[in-house]
């Protein structure tokens, strides 16, 4: 099952790598209120999980926090790479599923459009590992995809997300994130929903 994940997510996002930031131009401006809606503390180390072409690392950096963006993906870091203009902000090819720092040495991890390309086993290690490298108290932010409550808008906003993504998207899009990131030891603080419906962000803490 892992195996299977790892070779058919590499093959994906190497297809999608060099036209990913084109289809990305609809989400660009969210990037920046992922940020705001963080408001996370002068000088905080911040880590992008699954950074992909880096745009929401870059988000961070641009407000002068100190950045990690780490990806499975070397053909989605190798164009984040060739972005990269900003002095405070590095990128590291990295599974997830065993972040490669010490515990809690993050004080903000964030998430963005990643948790529907996983199983829901990778989803919960990533998770795991994602909050043992963040301090204690420290703000864990996901963002991902939703469903508005309108049932034409849902319907049509399934189907098309549906057509593009993942093959992981259908159950994630199904499933209680909410349940899941308490579960994990994830304390919700509050939400935003965003494009119109088809997505939100939760700001979360760190238990303990």
């Amino acid at each position: 099952m892992e195996d299977e994940y790892y070779s058919y997510i590499k093959k994906f996002f190497r297809r999608w790598a060099s036209v990913y930031d084109i289809l990305d131009i609809f989400s660009s401006g969210l990037r920046d209120k992922v940020v705001d809606f963080t408001d996370a503390g002068n000088g905080s180390r911040v880590l992008d999980v699954a950074t992909g072409t880096g745009k929401q690392a870059f988000a961070f950096a641009r407000k002068g926090y100190d950045v990690v963006g780490i990806d499975l993906s070397t053909d989605m870091l190798n164009v984040a790479m060739k972005k990269a203009r900003y002095g405070n902000v590095r990128f590291k090819v990295a599974d997830a599923t065993d972040i490669p720092f010490k515990n809690d040495y993050f004080d903000v991890s964030c998430i963005s459009f990643a948790l529907h390309d996983m199983p829901l086993t990778i989803r919960e290690t990533v998770l795991k590992e994602t909050i043992r490298v963040t301090k204690p108290g420290g703000i864990i932010t996901i963002v991902d995809y939703a469903l508005p409550k309108n049932r034409i808008s849902r319907f049509l906003i399934y189907h098309s997300v549906k057509s593009y993504e993942s093959r992981y998207y259908p159950e994630f899009i199904k499933s209680d994130i909410e349940l899941l990131l308490r579960k994990s030891g994830i304390e919700i603080k509050d939400e935003l929903p965003v494009l119109l419906g088809a997505g939100r962000i939760l700001k979360g803490v760190k238990k303990g």
